[in-house]
């Protein structure tokens, strides 16, 4: 797939990731796909860097690629194993330890986007240093991040938000920055998690900033642009998640949308591993973005709905996606199946 790159200009301290390419994907022993959304994500928006796919148990979710031990991997070109799985806390359990070690023995770096740092787990730090390896963090924010301002930035932006974690946003962004490209627009891709970082070589991981500067670096990530330049930005966590509601809010008001687009993936109903916790209603979503936006955009407006519908027939992604259409009175479309409905969200987005 074309990726939407970064090209326009980004604070200095940002700079571009130079990761060692290509990846073998390491899925340990995550049963739940939502959990598995680096690696799926590097599957679908960066799948040239991708040799395979390695887990350390026979029921773990599958991206469809060969699978293959490190020695393989590196043997077919591989030069680093990433860490496919976004947990939750962003741990690394100690019985994946064996297989990590593996990769470094086989001659593999190891890149995490997870919250512990690599070097921080004795046996690993021990292995790497022993087989001459690399362990790379990229969930790491950059050194100095000012606190925000609240002033109005030029250029346009538009930012994913979303009825939960891990069903699309980060999707959404890249197809909408790709179908603005194609229309002959300048846009940029802005990452702010791992998978986003990972596929697009810069950004800032949200949650792993102090909240006080958290809206400050949004603001750092998407700043002053040409007037017609529009920053795409990848939506964080969700604004009635009961935990990570604050990241949400912090990207919101620090990203200053134009525009926003929520996010929803078809047929789920509930927190994903957080039990006990519905999810909000469309509606709900949108009228909160709007009335929380509007402390530092004003002129904030929803430009449509995206509906993760991977689990459905065409038939049935049909019926949905044109039922949620006529119900909420906007265009609601599978950025992932594209066609006409994802080009009348792009001509809603883009209308004066």
């Amino acid at each position: 797939m074309d990726t939407a790159t970064p090209g326009n200009a980004v604070h200095p301290a940002l700079g571009a990731l130079a990761l060692p390419q290509p990846y073998l994907l390491f899925l340990g022993d995550t049963i739940e796909p939502g959990f598995a959304k680096t690696a799926f994500g590097l599957r679908d928006w960066a799948r040239d860097k991708c040799i395979g796919e390695f887990a350390c148990s026979p029921d773990a979710v599958s991206t469809g690629l060969p699978h293959m031990r490190p020695a393989a991997a590196h043997a077919k070109g591989a030069r680093a194993l990433v860490i496919g799985v976004a947990n939750s806390g962003g741990v690394i359990p100690a019985h994946w330890r064996a297989s990590l070690v593996e990769a470094l023995a086989a001659g593999l770096d190891i890149v995490s986007g997870m919250h512990v740092r690599l070097a921080s787990l004795p046996d690993l730090a021990e292995a790497a240093a022993r087989f001459g390896r690399r362990l790379i963090d990229v969930r790491s924010p950059p050194a100095t991040i000012p606190i925000a301002t609240g002033r109005k930035r030029s250029g346009k932006r538009l930012l994913t938000v979303g009825t939960d974690c891990a069903l699309g946003k980060k999707y959404s962004a890249l197809a909408i920055a790709r179908g603005m490209r194609a229309r002959g627009l300048d846009v940029d891709f802005r990452a702010t998690g791992q998978t986003g970082i990972m596929i697009s070589g810069s950004g800032i991981p949200m949650d792993a900033v102090i909240a006080d500067f958290a809206a400050g670096a949004a603001e750092m990530l998407s700043p002053d642009a040409a007037p017609d330049h529009w920053d795409v930005i990848e939506g964080q966590g969700s604004l009635f998640h009961p935990a990570y509601a604050g990241v949400s809010l912090a990207l919101l008001h620090g990203s200053q949308p134009d525009m926003f687009i929520a996010c929803h993936e078809a047929g789920r109903a509930a927190i994903l591993g957080t039990p006990g916790f519905a999810l909000p209603d469309l509606e709900e979503v949108i009228a909160l973005t709007r009335t929380l936006g509007r402390r530092t955009n004003p002129a904030i407006r929803c430009g449509g709905v995206t509906i993760n519908t991977a689990r459905l027939s065409d038939e049935d992604a049909a019926i949905l996606l044109d039922g949620e259409a006529d119900r909420l009175g906007l265009p609601v479309a599978d950025p992932m199946r594209g066609g006409p409905r994802f080009e009348r969200l792009l001509d809603q987005c883009l209308a004066p």
